[in-house]
């Protein structure tokens, strides 16, 4: 690729103009950005790496060894803010990091000694015969300096312009010229003869070898071919783009981003072209003209990447939060998100915690990317066999390893995927409909829902009685839910792997009582530390009235959104949402490919909306993490549930009718004396109960909660009558 045209652009374009009129804040405070930093030759030939040429003209001068300096500071994650230190000890050379650099810096150099070590038969060929061509080159050069080739020219120009004189002038000086180069050559090749036996017989051996290999690679270096090495380059680093004015303006103004011929319509430049801090690719802040925001250059996205004439998936656009029409134009040397990032740090097998983000991948600019599951929720949403399952069990298996954590497993698609979590999990359920993996998968699901309700009133019950010192905010701490004292305060995480399927039973009270459950979990779930992550790949047009209408509130609570490869705009939208796909986040227009497996927009998190390509871990990888999960929790006593061999009861649990047993004679109750009645009376099935479960439980069967007026005390209630009706209405249904 090479400079294009600039199209049909009315005149050339005054660019320092152009930064002259930036506003004083948008100047680099670091006065080195941008400027020429001297390397000498020696350092520039020293390198191991060869970097082919770059397919721009820019700043940098080859011949002078000076390079552009990075507008973000070398060795940071991000730019150096105003009045922010450096850091006395870099950061790679920290304690922490120290085993990492210096594993990269050893394993870099054995590559390139065994590199070169395989290739010295061929080197010590190449030395000899570019050692051969340097002595003659050497003898041809020296004979050429005794000659004085050029006297001969000027013989000539003195005999054709018949100036004998002038002829016999110069002839005479070459004659004394060649007699006195002549001697110097004697005399040099007269002290070579004598001092060469000398030194043979003189010197040790190691000096001999020293200076004859210092002979043959000056005479090597000075007869090789030109643009030839003397030795193979170990490493080769790849073709890039650098950022240019012109190349910059022209695929803005491509774009239908501005109008040069018009000084209003303008693009100007905030920062330097340069190179970005991890030398990945190159970077400019650009100033669009006033009238143009985000949604426009968001949406110019691929007709800017053919101006620039690179893939749409080497550009990347971020917002600036001082400017509605600025924003950080990044363009990567290669693909980014072809690159994987490799497997998990999980594979350590150390214990996490959930209170500490999880590490989810890198994003395009090669920075970790993570997520706090605390007080939040992830839904996933993909195509299949583009790595749904892959991510949402990656987050997972960070919260298997929190030895304090109650996991529970859902998994509508009855896959292998989730098996191996029965090694740690609380709770899990599998497929819809009885299968060697889950007898009763329905009833199941239900019964966790009822307990994981339970549990988040009985949390709320213990964090109201506690005292501020103990539980500020009325929130739910670390220290609490590790507290051994308390172990209802235990953190739980709920994973639903393709979710949609128990919203489609082919029961439809079941897929209404599943909806409201789920709902109220969601809503009321995060602030007593119960965590959903929920997956899908039909993220829409789930169920009818109120299922579909629980649906929607279901799967719109989630707090952060994880889209791979979506199908069409509308599958992106239900999964991100509608907001960000005016933002410019589309999952259907990722790449395609299995280099791209993994890949997704996560947002929600931050401001920003990175990019990830997530870190993989595949069932190999998850059945280590999970039996070393199960010995954390082994060694600490907090195996629960199912993996520690307790059956999940739920005998026969008709809710309307245990209701209507506890009511006897009465015509209503308050929800209060029917859950104490309940707690009494069937206490293996309904002990510790709250009246807001069961008044959920109850409103999801269709019996409405109404006042009701007991003992002179008006409060929300039952009538008896409504039960009776409930249950008649499902008997008709045969449900």
């Amino acid at each position: 690729m090479t400079d294009m045209p600039a199209g049909n652009l009315p005149e050339p374009i005054d660019l320092d103009a152009h930064r002259a009129r930036r506003d004083d804040e948008s100047r680099p405070t670091d006065e080195m950005a941008g400027a020429m930093v001297p390397l000498s030759p020696s350092e520039v030939e020293s390198m191991d790496t060869a970097y082919e040429i770059a397919l721009d003209d820019t700043d940098d001068d080859p011949a002078t060894g000076k390079v552009m300096m990075p507008v973000d500071t070398p060795g940071l994650p991000v730019p150096v803010a105003v009045g922010q230190r450096l850091p006395i000890i870099p950061t790679h050379l920290r304690r922490e990091n120290l085993r990492a650099t210096t594993t990269r810096a050893v394993a870099r150099a054995g590559h390139v000694a065994a590199f070169h070590a395989v290739r010295s038969p061929w080197y010590a060929t190449k030395f000899g015969w570019f050692a051969s061509r340097g002595l003659s080159r050497l003898i041809g050069q020296q004979m050429r300096w005794w000659w004085v080739p050029n006297s001969v020219a000027l013989e000539q120009k003195a005999a054709d312009a018949g100036e004998l004189k002038e002829w016999e002038k110069i002839h005479r000086q070459l004659k004394a010229t060649r007699m006195w180069r002549g001697g110097v050559l004697a005399l040099q090749n007269l002290g070579l003869l004598i001092a060469a036996p000398i030194l043979w017989n003189a010197a040790p051996a190691a000096g001999l070898v020293a200076a004859g290999a210092a002979a043959v690679a000056g005479l090597a270096h000075y007869g090789r071919p030109a643009g030839q090495t003397l030795v193979g380059t170990a490493v080769v680093a790849p073709r890039f783009r650098k950022l240019n004015s012109d190349i910059v303006l022209r695929a803005y103004y491509a774009a239908g981003l501005g109008k040069p011929d018009k000084a209003d319509q303008e693009v100007r430049f905030g920062s330097p072209m340069s190179r970005d801090a991890r030398n990945t690719g190159s970077q400019v802040v650009v100033d669009l003209p006033y009238g143009k925001g985000w949604s426009d250059v968001a949406g110019a996205r691929e007709k800017i990447a053919s101006g620039l004439d690179v893939h749409v998936n080497q550009v990347f656009l971020t917002p600036d939060k001082t400017s509605s029409r600025r924003h950080t134009l990044f363009v990567a040397d290669r693909d980014p998100l072809a690159v994987p990032v490799g497997r998990t740090d999980l594979l350590d097998c150390k214990p996490r915690s959930i209170w500490e983000p999880v590490k989810l991948g890198k994003d395009e600019r090669d920075s970790l990317v993570t997520l706090l599951l605390m007080w939040n929720s992830l839904l996933v949403g993909a195509q299949p066999r583009k790595g749904k399952t892959f991510f949402a069990r990656l987050v997972a298996l960070h919260a298997a390893l929190d030895p304090y954590v109650k996991l529970i497993v859902v998994d509508g698609k009855n896959s292998p995927d989730w098996l191996a979590f029965k090694k740690i999990a609380h709770r899990t359920v599998f497929g819809t409909h009885p299968n060697p993996n889950d007898n009763n998968p329905i009833e199941h699901l239900q019964a966790i829902l009822d307990e994981v309700l339970a549990h988040i009133d009985r949390v709320n019950s213990v964090l109201t009685s506690l005292p501020v010192t103990m539980c500020p905010d009325g929130k739910l701490t670390k220290e609490l839910a590790r507290d051994p004292r308390y172990p209802d305060l235990r953190v739980l995480v709920m994973v639903m792997e393709e979710f949609q399927v128990y919203f489609e039973t082919e029961d439809q009270a079941v897929n209404k009582e599943i909806a409201a459950k789920l709902s109220r979990i969601q809503a009321v779930g995060p602030s007593a530390g119960v965590i959903i992550e929920s997956s899908s790949q039909k993220p829409g047009s789930v169920g009818a009235g109120d299922v579909g209408r629980l649906f929607n509130r279901y799967r719109d609570n989630h707090s952060a959104r994880f889209a791979l490869k979506c199908g069409n705009r509308i599958v992106s939208e239900a999964i991100l949402g509608g907001d960000a796909y005016q933002e410019g986040f589309d999952a259907s227009t990722l790449p395609v490919g299995d280099e791209y497996r993994g890949v997704g927009y996560l947002y929600g998190v931050t401001d920003n909306t990175p990019t990830v390509r997530s870190f993989l871990a595949d069932a190999t990888d998850a059945d280590k993490i999970l039996t070393a999960a199960r010995k954390h929790r082994e060694q600490l006593g907090t195996l629960t549930g199912e993996a520690a061999g307790e059956e999940l009861e739920r005998a026969s649990r008709d809710v309307l009718a245990d209701i209507a047993a506890v009511l006897g004679p009465d015509g209503s109750a308050h929800w209060d004396a029917i859950a104490g009645r309940l707690g009494n009376q069937m206490p293996e099935q309904y002990d510790g109960t709250t009246p807001e479960a069961i008044s959920a439980q109850a409103r999801a069967q269709g019996v409405p909660s109404v006042n009701v007026k007991r003992d002179g005390v008006v409060r929300k209630g039952v009538k008896a009558d409504d039960i009776r009706a409930a249950m008649a209405r499902r008997d008709r249904s045969g449900t």
